[in-house]
């Protein structure tokens, strides 16, 4: 099916200034994500949005498209699904015409490789027509305890097995890939839609950087694959 990948890149970052290229071995992390669709086969569906010349000078080095956003979607409050629609928006007013499904591609998760963007976009044609987002997710098979309303400190779910092999696995979402359903982000304004289904992937692709910290342990984990 016809998709549009966006790599969503403000220029904005408190923790990590101008975090979508702070350097990671030596590499904007914006280039990871372009790479990766590139490998994937998917650079000429895809799009860098944002509103930061320096980011928009990084994309168009490596060979990327910008959609240019307007400075009121690049604030911290607002959304990725309307940085997602100004995305949609910017390519029909380029006679380039609508898509069935929209790819979210973060910047930061600069981990994730070729071959799980090529698994979940092999996903879309094989979708039931009743979902609307494929996400991807992190198995987690934790023992989670929490302070309950009245202060008393007790194990989430207290029937589940002690040991980690016996757990029915939960699932985090962890933000590297959304696959959305066009008709169903215009119709619910939610990346999720109404139905999704989640992809594990393993917890190294799904590392996500938001702080220094995450950026030395990214640094950290490709310098030993590496070696």
């Amino acid at each position: 099916m016809k998709c549009l990948v966006v790599i969503p890149a403000r220029g904005g970052s408190k923790r990590i200034p101008h975090k979508n290229i702070a350097l990671l071995m030596g590499r904007p992390l914006l280039l990871y994500a372009i790479d990766c669709a590139r490998a994937a086969g998917l650079l000429g569906a895809t799009v860098v949005s944002t509103e930061d010349a320096r980011i928009s000078a990084t994309a168009i080095e490596a060979g990327a498209r910008v959609a240019v956003r307007p400075p009121a979607l690049a604030t911290d409050t607002a959304s990725t699904e309307a940085v997602l629609l100004d995305a949609l928006d910017q390519r029909i007013a380029a006679g380039e015409g609508e898509v069935d499904w929209i790819v979210t591609l973060p910047p930061t998760s600069p981990l994730r490789s070729p071959a799980t963007l090529t698994r979940f976009v092999a996903e879309l044609d094989a979708a039931a027509a009743d979902v609307d987002c494929i996400m991807s997710v992190t198995e987690n098979r934790s023992d989670f305890w929490r302070y309950d309303a009245e202060g008393r400190f007790g194990r989430l779910f207290p029937d589940a097995p002690r040991r980690q092999q016996d757990r029915a696995p939960l699932y985090e979402e962890n933000s590297a890939i959304y696959m959305t359903r066009v008709a169903a982000l215009r119709e619910t304004g939610s990346v999720l839609g109404r139905k999704v289904v989640g992809l594990p992937i393993s917890a190294f692709e799904a590392l996500d950087i938001n702080t220094p910290a995450d950026l030395e342990l990214a640094e950290a984990l490709l310098a030993r694959r590496a070696s």
